[in-house]
């Protein structure tokens, strides 16, 4: 753990990635699906989750989608950013140059400070009107019907996610690709199982550059056997543990 430490101290460029995992000690369930909840689920429907939560559904039934969504809503509501979060968000203004690529839709990255932040699969409490495309922001939805409807326009709106079937959305895809052409010296996944091949894939790019490699998590992943250092812990507890070699600016 000290050498890690040191190299961390030493370490000018980031790259965090994310999962379910980071998000499990601000009460979160670690869960699939979109960022989470459902383990091995069909619904009340007799359909698979991915099946539910897919852009086809959506475009068929959206009020069966958003009762899947409400769902995840429901289970992040009042969840505020852990310890982890906020080393993350400290470590972007300690070091030159840190990013944090995630999966997850809570928004706990955001509300805890980080700036330079790569939400791959959105944010559940972002929306968007389907009619006239207006946006906002709803961080609570036990007061509205579902689906949610335009303020201005009265149609349906979308959550700003990445659902079953579509594609990651390019700007940031292609942030993604423009930092990991960049380089790091550190990249650390934490709580996630790396199915994903651009959540796995920047491990391996790091790890064949010479890079510093560190996998947080209590079980095994698709990375877990590339990674030059594997911490079998939950994420504040490694991060806590870290703290002050990622706050370091030398």
């Amino acid at each position: 753990m000290e050498t890690l430490r040191e190299r961390l101290s030493a370490a000018r460029s980031i790259l965090f990635i994310t999962g379910a995992g980071i998000s499990a000690d601000s009460g979160l369930p670690t869960y699939r699906g979109l960022g989470g909840l459902y383990e091995e689920k069909v619904t009340d429907e007799g359909i698979p989750i991915e099946e539910a939560l897919s852009a086809q559904t959506f475009a068929r039934d959206p009020a069966l989608t958003w009762k899947y969504i409400g769902e995840i809503e429901a289970n992040t509501r009042g969840a505020k950013p852990n310890p982890a979060h906020a080393i993350i968000a400290e470590a972007e203004r300690a070091k030159p140059r840190v990013w944090t690529l995630t999966q997850n839709i809570d928004g706990l990255h955001r509300a805890a400070g980080s700036q330079n932040l790569i939400e791959i699969h959105g944010d559940v409490h972002r929306l968007r009107c389907l009619r006239c495309g207006a946006r906002r922001r709803l961080d609570d939805f036990s007061s509205i019907e579902i689906p949610p409807r335009c303020p201005k326009c009265g149609a349906i709106e979308r959550p700003e996610v990445v659902l079953f079937g579509e594609m990651l959305p390019q700007d940031d895809f292609a942030t993604l690709e423009r930092e990991l052409t960049s380089g790091f010296d550190a990249v650390i996944s934490i709580g996630t199982t790396s199915v994903f091949p651009y959540i796995a894939q920047p491990v391996y790019r790091a790890r064949m550059k010479g890079a510093l490699t560190v996998e947080v998590n209590p079980g095994h992943s698709q990375v877990s056997d590339i990674v030059e250092y594997r911490l079998r812990m939950r994420a504040a507890t490694a991060l806590e543990a870290l703290r002050d070699a990622l706050l370091s600016s030398r």
